[in-house]
């Protein structure tokens, strides 16, 4: 069985059962709780007295590094079960609530995914926001999380409210289209709102799940949509998006979404032609500025999408934000 090539570290840990008994077929995602390098994560799993490990670590700059072999089980998620067909992968992150991942990690994340994908067979990545799928691995779900095992935050509530998102990403990758399991709370697409949507919510309260009676107040703005429930009461997860207004961080109810441009996957490479571009955090110049490029280079965009002050916005891979595409020329 192979390892990733798209590690750039290697720092084998003892702590591991050898070879695994049950084929991959499931992928485990988890936090460091701390903007970790792999070498400082190699070098605490490096420790027998640990007694803990992951197949493969995320650094926060978004190198790659193997700390078991992806033929053997690592102790990452408080399960023998699960860590015999799950590959387990560790991800810098912040070290409080809700543990977020900077845009290098996570962007090296959907690469690693995809790449473990591919190369075990996987044709399809289904993420299932009822624990009982996830942990009897009902209706094809293969993303399990470590909070199902143990009394743990992790993966914490950044990644995942974004596994829906994670396995939609991976799977346009893969070319299998949607995630959506069959019951339960589910992640998926729907006609007209899919995950990873930028949408307007107008609504003032959020839910802790789908389904609870008792709401918080947030502000209404830009949110992203990051997971669905089909059929309950409130059944859109959003996530406000980073200077669009809102403060929303639940689910909400139906009522309260009105659709913004929505942005289309696609793919290229692009040249700016502009001494000056701005960056922005989504796209549109109502959105905040991440930056600027300066240097006329090349980059790739992977989405596009209507919005106010351009005639189309583009992505950049990087995940640094958005740019207008009235100032790139495709090459």
């Amino acid at each position: 069985m192979s390892n990733s090539a798209l590690i750039s570290y290697t720092k084998l840990s003892p702590n591991h059962s050898g070879k695994r008994t049950k084929k991959i077929d499931t992928i485990t995602i988890h936090c460091m709780a701390g903007q970790l390098s792999v070498e400082s994560c190699g070098a605490l799993f490096a420790q027998s007295s640990r007694q803990a490990s992951s197949n493969y670590g995320i650094g926060n700059d978004g190198r790659i590094a193997l700390y078991v072999d992806e033929g053997n089980r690592s102790w990452c998620t408080s399960s023998n079960a699960n860590d015999q067909r799950a590959v387990t992968i560790e991800v810098a992150s912040d070290a409080t609530h809700p543990y977020a991942v900077n845009s290098k990690a996570y962007d090296a994340l959907l690469d690693l995914v995809t790449d473990i994908c591919k190369r075990n067979g996987i044709k399809k990545l289904v993420w299932s926001t009822n624990k009982n799928d996830r942990m009897n691995h009902l209706n094809s779900c293969n993303m399990t999380v470590h909070r199902d095992y143990a009394a743990k935050a992790c993966p914490g509530d950044w990644l995942y409210n974004r596994h829906g998102e994670i396995a939609s990403e991976v799977n346009r990758r893969l070319g299998s289209g949607s995630s959506t399991p069959s019951t339960g709370e589910t992640t998926g697409g729907t006609a007209d709102i899919k995950i990873g949507d930028v949408v307007e919510f107008t609504g003032t309260k959020h839910y802790v799940s789908s389904t609870a009676k008792t709401a918080s107040s947030c502000k209404p703005g830009k949110a992203k949509v990051t997971a669905l429930a089909k059929g309950k009461a409130h059944p859109y997860h959003l996530i406000a998006v980073s200077g669009g207004g809102s403060t929303v961080y639940g689910w909400t109810d139906a009522a309260d979404i009105k659709t913004s441009a929505a942005a289309t996957a696609t793919s290229y490479l692009v040249k700016v032609t502009t001494d000056v571009l701005n960056i922005r955090k989504g796209p549109g110049t109502n959105y905040g500025t991440n930056g600027a490029i300066r240097n006329k280079g090349t980059y790739t965009i992977v989405a596009e999408s209507d919005g106010p002050g351009a005639s189309k916005w583009g992505k950049l891979k990087s995940g640094a934000g958005w740019i207008s595409l009235d100032y790139a020329k495709k090459v």
